[in-house]
């Protein structure tokens, strides 16, 4: 309605800028002498005009008598706008006129509302309680514990990604895996010093999932969601998640099945993860119009350059992602 209100208006302004419309011409007023009354005169004569009025009786059959319903010709053939066609005619689009659409619905996040509402809830505990105590956890514990608590949890995870480089069919990668479990668990006492990476065996720590895997191999990251106390992850990243846990507890039993064993330990590596990234955290959330949107963003963006850089280097062209498409303000989980 607005819209069509501002056209009307429009074509009414235009339409009060013509100096003597066709109906001023045709309905003008007739004085007594026959002749219309305040009609421009015309720089040159156009025929003869002659109206219903001024017509005597014995009007010679020469002479041309306009009909009522007839259109009457303009003494100034400047004073008629050209009016075009309705076929051929093309309306220019007001410079006020407002065009209003809808919002197309991201496309990954289709409970984006729902997220977002669980978003606000992780932030608002994760200032009360989880913040305060990562960060309780950085400051009272020493450094060299934590490193070693740091390294006896990545050791334990090492077998899951032993198994998901040979799923891929990096047999060299898995080769290597093995390698630092072995040392690590033998020379490095369970893992808790990672003598693998030293000299003369340098052997860095990769970290590979089976959502890794899942997405090597073509599988679709599915709707992005945002879970309480959990975070940013996709369908396929929480089901590769939930079975990588799976497979400690049913592969070496005791103690990876003892509830005793194992919520300590996802605690530990919680808090210590969030206290290494707590300044990246802080610049990402307060430091962006939306903060939702932004962890979303770079979420997705970072899954998927993993996966693209896991096919790059299957195919021997070990060239990184383009450092645009991977911020480096939030870690990934």
């Amino acid at each position: 309605m607005l819209t069509l209100a501002i056209l009307i208006t429009s074509g009414l302004a235009q339409t009060s800028d013509l100096p003597v419309s066709p109906k001023q011409i045709i309905a003008a007023p007739v004085a007594s002498d026959g002749q219309p009354s305040q009609v421009p005169p015309a720089p040159a004569p156009l025929g003869p005009v002659v109206l219903t009025q001024d017509i005597p009786a014995q009007t010679p059959t020469s002479e041309v008598t306009p009909s009522a319903n007839a259109p009457q010709p303009s003494p100034d053939a400047s004073l008629q706008p050209a009016s075009p066609t309705p076929s051929t005619a093309s309306p220019s689009r007001d410079p006020n006129e407002i065009i209003v659409k809808a919002r197309d619905r991201t496309r990954g996040d289709p409970f984006a509302r729902l997220n977002a509402r669980s978003f606000a809830i992780t932030q608002e505990v994760d200032k009360a309680v989880i913040g305060p105590a990562a960060m309780a956890y950085q400051e009272r514990v020493p450094s060299p514990l934590r490193s070693g608590l740091r390294n006896l949890i990545g050791n334990i995870r090492e077998p899951v990604n032993f198994a998901n480089y040979f799923l891929q069919l990096k047999i060299g990668k898995a080769a290597e895996t093995a390698g630092r479990f072995v040392i690590n668990s033998t020379v490095g006492v369970a893992g808790v010093f990672d003598i693998a990476k030293r000299r003369p065996f340098r052997l860095p720590r990769r970290v590979n999932s089976l959502a890794n895997t899942m997405g090597f191999y073509g599988i679709k990251p599915g709707p992005f969601l945002y879970l309480p106390l959990i975070g940013p992850t996709t369908l396929r990243d929480l089901t590769g998640t939930i079975v990588d846990r799976l497979v400690l507890p049913f592969s070496f039993g005791t103690p990876f099945n003892n509830v005793f064993f194992t919520i300590p330990v996802g605690v530990v590596g919680q808090l210590d993860t969030r206290a290494e990234f707590d300044e990246q955290l802080h610049a990402l959330h307060d430091h962006t119009p939306d903060p939702y949107v932004a962890t979303r963003d770079y979420y997705l963006t970072r899954r998927q350059a993993e996966i693209d850089l896991l096919r790059l280097r299957h195919r021997r062209k070990a060239t990184p992602p383009p450092a645009d498409s991977m911020p480096a303000t939030l870690p990934v989980k």
